[in-house]
């Protein structure tokens, strides 16, 4: 069965207590967080302060996604506020292979993140270190947004590579995911998927979840 991540950015923030709890009693597996800082991405959704009141209430494993630019500097911060899996972007990492690093250093699973434009050849040389991939099938900093479709197929690519250096890499996938595309997707080879809108605009979010936890 996939790993099933809600997007807690598409919760209602006035609410944000009422959701987590709701998530914590769902089929969910893990919490996924946005962390975006406005120059990364065009878009700003919250910082330290607000995933510190959230850890609070989870019970689940938080799933951090940074994007945000130079996010070795807050590490650290992100292991004190109880991110299991911290993901950076490929694409805002000057160094990858020793953000990865620190990341495992300080007792974290390290994840990357890749955006629609960035081929997955990037990670070949590396790819054995990362734990997760985050394929970005959206342009990230917004939730919302048309699912692309080219994502099946870097699905494949990623996992052909994968098996080809027997890594154990968790393959996710973030952006647009629904009922449509989902089972394409675990067929395709993912293991893990962000459900944003989709799950927190239905009428019955944690039946969605359980839903998407069945395909």
């Amino acid at each position: 069965m996939p790993i099933i991540a809600p997007s807690v950015l598409a919760a209602d923030f006035a609410n944000l207590q009422r959701d987590v709890e709701m998530l914590n009693q769902s089929q969910a597996d893990w919490l996924h967080i946005d962390i975006m800082d406005g120059v990364f991405v065009p878009n700003i959704s919250f910082g330290m302060p607000v995933l510190a009141s959230l850890q609070r209430h989870a019970q689940k494993p938080l799933d951090v996604h940074l994007m945000i630019v130079q996010p070795e500097r807050y590490l650290e911060e992100f292991k004190k506020l109880g991110a299991e899996y911290l993901t950076v972007h490929q694409e805002a990492c000057t160094h990858l292979h020793r953000t990865l690093q620190q990341i495992k250093q300080l007792g974290m699973k390290a994840g990357v993140a890749l955006n629609p434009h960035t081929p997955v050849q990037v990670l070949e040389d590396i790819l054995q270190d990362i734990d997760l991939v985050c394929l970005m099938s959206v342009n990230p900093g917004f939730g919302g947004q048309k699912f692309i479709t080219q994502t099946y197929q870097k699905v494949q690519k990623l996992k052909a590579m994968r098996e080809d250096i027997g890594a154990k890499t968790l393959i996710e996938i973030d952006g647009g995911v629904n009922m449509d595309n989902a089972k394409l997707l675990i067929e395709a080879g993912a293991d893990v998927l962000v459900a944003g809108n989709f799950v927190f605009s239905s009428p019955n979010p944690a039946q969605m979840i359980a839903e998407l936890k069945a395909l």
